[in-house]
């Protein structure tokens, strides 16, 4: 058996070796609290500097772009492109600032890509679309379009989608490859647009009188352009009315004025000149018995 003296000895050395291994853990937690803070400090310093510097770097090129009279469509899309671009690298800074090593997340990116391409498919379909839109430039910022069931003026055209902006004030955001791929009518393209009119009169009205007032009409409207000339005909013999088809050519800016206008002075004038407008009739006979 042993002496008591030596299981005191024992338990003293127990003791010292268990307070020196807390010691040392403590030591080490202290350490790694040291490193891990000065980590995120550098981390969040690199973040607010960087998004600084994205911030700076996306007005510096705005203004560039509009020194050099840029399209406003390529604008938006280059900006927005520089800032995911930006962003990304700026994540991958502060990634590794916080000591995840920037090569194995460079391969955890690698190996995730063919998820991600095939998550994303429909976002890089639309990237792709946007790039063909800028290319190929069936419409910019400023036309009125038509395209995917919806109708608007373009403000913007981004990385994935083309912002719209309706003649009742909604943002419509439609994406660039459904636009690319799709058919798209722009209202704005040409410099000038042709405005129909079919009007009814009452049969039994003398044509010529009708023809020559509608052209009157026509030769008061300044807006209405002589080249190509104006057209009217007899379009049709309906059930209860004689039509009269009009076409002319005005600026694509006056297109909805000229048009509206047109009704309410033909409406005014037909009714001073007593020509007058159809309605439906049905006329019954009555057998005798």
């Amino acid at each position: 058996m042993l002496s008591p003296l030596l299981l005191a000895a024992l338990a003293a050395q127990t003791a010292e070796d268990g307070f020196s291994k807390v010691q040392i853990l403590i030591q080490q937690l202290i350490d790694w609290g040291v490193s891990a803070g000065g980590r995120l400090i550098g981390a969040i310093i690199i973040f607010v500097v960087g998004r600084f510097l994205i911030s700076l770097i996306r007005k510096l090129l705005s203004r560039v772009l509009a020194k050099r009279h840029i399209d406003a469509g390529v604008q938006t899309f280059v900006k927005s492109l520089v800032n995911i671009t930006l962003t990304i690298l700026l994540i991958i800074a502060v990634i590794g600032k916080l000591g995840v090593e920037t090569t194995s997340f460079a391969a955890l990116l690698a190996s995730a890509g063919v998820a991600i391409g095939m998550a994303l498919s429909g976002n890089l379909q639309n990237f792709a679309g946007g790039l063909i839109v800028l290319l190929f430039r069936p419409f910019k910022v400023g036309d009125w379009i038509e395209g995917q069931g919806v109708s608007g003026t373009v403000r913007e055209i981004q990385i994935f989608h083309t912002i719209l902006t309706t003649a009742d004030n909604k943002v419509i955001y439609v994406p660039n490859g459904a636009l690319s791929s799709g058919t798209v009518t722009n209202y704005s393209r040409e410099d000038t647009r042709r405005v129909d009119w079919v009007i009814g009169v009452e049969y039994g009205e003398n044509y010529d009188k009708v023809e020559s007032t509608v052209r009157r009409i026509i030769a008061d409207d300044s807006r209405i352009l002589n080249t190509p000339e104006p057209f009217v005909a007899l379009h049709a013999l309906d059930a209860s009315s004689v039509n009269v088809v009009i076409r002319v050519w005005v600026k694509s800016g006056d297109y909805w004025g000229v048009y509206f206008d047109m009704n309410k002075n033909i409406y005014s004038v037909f009714n001073k000149e007593g020509i007058g407008f159809p309605f439906p009739q049905l006329t019954v006979h009555q057998a005798k018995d």
